[in-house]
């Protein structure tokens, strides 16, 4: 249970579970609720409402659980309406709506309340839910079709972890919703017309277009067995709801504009769907098929079939009290259909497979331009000039990880203008193309990311006319990079490449309508850059003095699922690795601005004590084959050799290792370990493969300089020694490895820092922006200050005039008064020669 210290700081939650002769069910639920949240029971209120059962339901519920304040309904009034008379008698602050033939987790309760508590924003929570064996999903993401009817997508699919960040959905499924009690009660609950279906997907849709947030959080998890209310309910009664609820939710929630086009067509899809589930021939009435007499008998017809069209019928007849609920929820909405496309996740879903069905669907789409309506997704073009294989660098797997997270709600292409593109199974389209063909890719796109030296291969863009949304991905600093790997080219070239590589960055700032960098460190480095090149306009500021509306932090990323073995690896694998020796793991490439040599000679000096220290360089070839091997890779080599410590205590790939396997070996590593030089691009950078220690749980060892030694400084997830110290670095790793108490508690400390780090999170500043994207406010066309400087008169002139110069005299005497008048004199005489 909670502890008393942080009791007052829990709001009462109303847990509400309905009943309709399932008392065994509910019996379950109501003693997991007793018996195994981790919530404060005096901060818990449990309210079942037995729907009228009849069957002595409410008996059984009060003899098992007389704790549990009980409501009898004299009515049968669904699953909203029991829902709501129970919220009417609640005294909590937060309404948990449960069903009866769920269960829930420990923690369900309180990570619920944990997210209300810390984002004021969000109406509701959406909880996870699993189906009783918590194997398959039932529910972690809401998607709403343009005829109104809601899905839950990925249901049934094997819960894999995938699926663990938190996110903002359209809706949750009322089997397992956290609503704040007074929000609740302003949205007048449920709809009780509904009965039972959909209600959760209307009342997600009202809360979302009122400005509320709709939050799934995976940590709130329960398990249910599905429709276990509708397993004596045939599948038409079921069909009917369906139907019908979905018309009554679309009617009420959708803008007059969006109506007008989408509630024709639903109705048409309703009667269409409603023949091919029923198979009825649809031309028997065609006067062609009349024959020598006229056939009067009845025809039969499934009620699969009049499940679609007594839906329409009842829909019309309920119009009156809709039209009502309509008004209200247009005047109260404060975003638009627009807005909410991206939270239905696929509009256009045509939802059911059925062949007549289907070419009805796309007729009614096209005839009545639903396209335009609902917006096709917006279509976002990844440019990389990285690799895209299955060894992949860190500007390949940074692109790939943006267009696997954007392709949830928008249509993406991830291209590269690598000459390597062969890229592993993905969800979004994966295309090479010469630097002369992205002007076409481009053109296609709503939105382009990009990065490196991408933006001077499309010169369209940089125009000042392009109106083209532009986000640039500037998390490395190629000039400061260049400091450090330019050391072995000639002074001439190195300046050269310098300048050119800072002109290309130059132009990036110059033009983005949106930066991403990989840390708070950068963002301060960056806004300089930006604000020399005055990009930092009083409008930009005065709209949003944070500046995050142009440059956000996005550090690199990693899976949401943990690290899973596939294969073997280095211990018991490589040779002269056993399986008991301790493995330090070198994650990343060799490159100037690394000093893998203290690292050797701290290895040296540790193996005289404990034989079993392997230190693993994992890639010392760059996929990518442009990018040559650097100096710093055969200075590493050749020491360890001379050390005596090659094959030995240290071991190279001398290629790199594919990105699906990597886990493989960082499993079987026991730290890892990044170190490098005191410089300028130590401070600014961010080491990517830093992440992966902590996917796999790694204690780190870092020098310190950077923001990462920063991080494991302050979260005590390793150890931060000096530069170049191999005595310091030798003692670390030693305590890493071979103090096991340490080693534990920084593995425990990593789990929740981890979490911050999941692509889905890291993201979330790009996934905003490309949900609404906006040119940057000074390259808006026609833009022009709303005040100008008044016009000054001639007496004000001449005042000016004289005590300009007094001001040039007292300065630079008589010389410089010559030279301002003459230069003032030759603009007057250009402006007159203009015509001005």
């Amino acid at each position: 249970m909670a502890e008393l210290s942080d009791r007052s700081n829990l709001p009462v939650v109303s847990v509400i579970v309905v009943n309709y002769r399932g008392a065994d069910d509910t019996i379950t639920c109501l003693r997991v609720l007793r018996e195994d949240l981790d919530y404060p029971a005096d901060r818990l209120e449990v309210i079942c409402v037995d729907n009228a059962s009849g069957d002595g339901s409410s008996e059984q519920i009060r003899a098992a659980a007389p704790e549990v304040r009980l409501i009898e309904s004299d009515t049968n009034r669904g699953f909203a309406g029991g829902c709501n008379l129970a919220a009417r008698n609640a005294t909590g602050q937060v309404l948990a709506f449960l069903n009866n033939d769920a269960k829930p987790d420990r923690d369900w309760v309180r990570a619920a309340v944990a997210v209300l508590r810390s984002e004021p924003t969000v109406g509701a929570v959406a909880s996870k839910v699993l189906d009783w064996e918590g194997r398959h999903i039932d529910f972690v993401d809401g998607g709403l079709t343009w005829f109104g009817m809601g899905y839950k997508r990925h249901a049934g699919e094997v819960d894999d972890g995938s699926h663990d960040a938190a996110r903002d959905v359209l809706f949750g499924t009322g089997s397992a919703l956290f609503v704040r009690a007074e929000l609740f009660a302003a949205l007048d609950g449920f709809d009780e017309r509904f009965f039972m279906f959909y209600e959760d997907v209307d009342l997600g849709w009202r809360l979302n277009l009122r400005g509320w947030r709709v939050r799934y959080e995976p940590r709130s998890l329960t398990f249910h067995r599905h429709h276990a209310s509708m397993a004596e309910v045939s599948s038409a009664r079921e069909y009917y709801l369906l139907e019908r609820n979905a018309l009554a939710a679309l009617y009420k929630n959708v803008s007059d504009e969006t109506l007008a086009r989408a509630l024709p067509a639903a109705m048409a899809l309703s009667v269409r769907r409603a023949t091919a589930r029923g198979e009825i021939d649809p031309t028997q009435l065609e006067i062609t098929r009349r024959g020598d007499h006229e056939d009067d008998s009845p025809v039969p017809i499934a009620r699969s079939a009049l499940a679609g069209m007594l839906a329409i019928d009842q829909f019309v007849e309920m119009l009156p009290s809709l039209k009502q609920s309509r008004e209200e929820e247009q005047q109260a909405r404060v975003r638009t259909d627009a807005d909410l496309v991206p939270l239905m996740r696929k509009a256009m879903e045509p939802a059911y497979p059925l062949p007549r069905y289907l070419a009805a669907h796309d007729a009614l789409v096209e005839a009545f331009e639903l396209d335009g309506v609902f917006g096709r997704p917006r279509k976002v073009v990844v440019i990389t000039g990285d690799a895209v294989t299955e060894r992949m660098a860190g500007p390949a797997i940074r692109a790939w990880h943006m267009a696997d997270v954007l392709s949830a709600e928008h249509e993406v292409r991830l291209v590269s203008v690598n000459a390597l593109v062969s890229p592993p199974e993905s969800d979004f389209a994966v295309v090479a193309a010469k630097p002369r063909e992205l002007g076409a890719h481009v053109d296609w796109a709503d939105i382009v990311v990009l990065q490196g030296h991408v933006l001077e291969m499309v010169p369209a863009l940089k125009h000042v006319g392009s109106t083209k949304v532009v986000v640039c991905d500037v998390y490395d600093p190629m000039h400061l990079e260049l400091l450090e790997q330019g050391r072995d080219t000639d002074d001439e070239r190195r300046a050269k490449d310098l300048a050119g590589v800072t002109k290309v960055l130059n132009a990036q700032l110059q033009r983005g309508d949106f930066f991403l960098c990989a840390s708070e460190r950068q963002r301060h480095f960056w806004l300089g850059h930006l604000a020399s090149l005055g990009r930092l306009t009083p409008g930009l500021y005065d709209n949003d003095p944070t500046v995050r509306s142009l440059l956000s932090v996005v550090p690199f990323g990693l899976p949401s699922v943990a690290p899973r073995r596939t294969g073997p690896a280095i211990k018991g694998n490589r040779s002269g690795i056993a399986a008991e020796d301790k493995v330090v793991l070198w994650a990343g490439g060799v490159y100037s601005w690394f000093d893998p040599l203290t690292l050797l000679h701290a290895v040296h000096r540790l193996s005289q004590q404990h034989d079993d220290v392997r230190l693993f360089f994992l890639g010392m070839k760059h996929p990518n084959p442009d990018v040559p091997e650097m100096g710093m890779a055969e200075q590493t080599r050749g020491l360890a050799r001379r050390l005596g410590l090659t094959d030995k205590f240290v071991f190279f790939n001398e290629t790199w290792v594919p990105y699906g396997e990597r886990q493989n070996y960082l499993l079987d590593a026991d730290c890892g370990v990044t170190t490098h030089f005191e410089h300028v691009e130590t401070t600014f950078a961010f080491r990517t493969r830093v992440l992966d220690y902590l996917w796999s749980g790694l204690p780190v060892v870092t020098t310190d300089g950077d923001s990462f030694a920063d991080l494991v400084r302050e979260e005590g997830i390793g150890v931060v020694v000096p530069a170049e110290d191999p005595d310091a670095l030798a003692t670390a790793l030693k305590k890493v490895l071979y103090d096991e108490e340490f080693a534990a508690e920084c593995r425990r400390r990593i789990a929740p820092v981890r979490e911050r780090f999941t692509w889905e999170s890291v993201l979330a500043p790009l996934t905003e922006f490309c949900r609404d994207p906006r040119p940057a406010a000074d390259r808006l066309k026609a833009s022009a200050p709303l005040v100008r400087s008044p016009q000054l008169n001639r007496v004000e002139t001449v005042r000016r005039d004289i005590a300009l110069l007094r001001e040039y005299l007292d300065a630079s005497g008589p010389f410089e008064v010559a030279k301002r008048a003459t230069g003032r004199l030759r603009r007057l005489a250009g402006e007159r020669f203009r015509g001005r």
